[in-house]
Formats: C-alpha cells, structure tokens, sequence
C-alpha cells in the first residue's frame, strides 16, 4: 500500500531517509510532499518531492529497503506519484541521480530523459556530476 507519510512514520523513515532534515519532515507530511509504501505494516519504501521553482514536482529521493529492491516497488512508487501530479494538472516532472548511480537506467526506463547536470565541488560537499531528468506528464 502506497499513502502518504504521516507523523507516525517518524522512525521508520529515518531509517531510509538520511539526507532529510528533521525539521523538514513535519513539512512534507503538512504539505502531502512524501509517500510511504508499507508492506506488512512496514515502511518499505519512501519518496519525497519538492516543487523546483516552485511550479514543478522534482522527486528528491526514492529509496527502498534492502531486501526490497528488485520486486517493482520502486516503479509503483514513480508510477502512483506521477498520477498524483497528473491530477493536480502538473505537465512535467523532474529527479536528478548522481552519473555514478544505476537510477538513472531506472529512470529512463520510465520515461525519464537526460535533461542537463551540475558538479557540486564545494570542499566538505563534493560529490560525482548530479543529473537532471525530465518527463511530460
């Protein structure tokens, strides 16, 4: 089952989620901004977006458990995510994976394409190219 988070989800977000800031988290549960897939009554899979400027939805993270990965958890997360922007009358939609990662082939699988990048270089943040991709909705 996919639903949005919800405060109780907490705990078993962090524990897929190390990149969002705790003060961030009540934001995207108030806003409807994050997407919990649970499985026996486990959170198994988590997504979160943003509204890149402010009029376009940008999925910042897609993460599954270990474990989980593999069994087409990811790709329901994307698809139930996509037809909730689509109701709201958003046309496209953006993410972004490091060139490094194996997302990317994910991505483009569902339509997704290469639309540009950026190099972070700052000392303390460095990290391979992150790229940007798009899909019309």
């Amino acid at each position: 089952m996919i639903r949005f988070v919800e405060n109780q989800d907490r705990n078993s977000w962090y524990m897929l989620d190390k990149h969002l800031p705790e003060s961030v988290f009540e934001e995207k549960v108030r806003c409807r901004q994050g997407y919990v897939f649970v499985e026996d009554e486990k959170v198994i899979g988590i997504l979160r977006y943003n509204l890149f400027w402010d009029n376009t939805p940008f999925c910042t993270m897609l993460f599954i458990a270990d474990g989980y990965r593999g069994r087409g958890y990811g790709k329901q997360m994307m698809v139930h995510w996509e037809r909730d922007m689509k109701s709201l009358d958003y046309g496209m939609l953006m993410t972004s994976t490091q060139v490094d990662e194996e997302a990317q082939h994910f991505y483009r699988k569902l339509g997704y394409k290469d639309c540009g990048g950026f190099v972070v270089d700052v000392p303390g943040y460095e990290q391979p190219m992150e790229m940007i991709m798009i899909k019309a909705i």
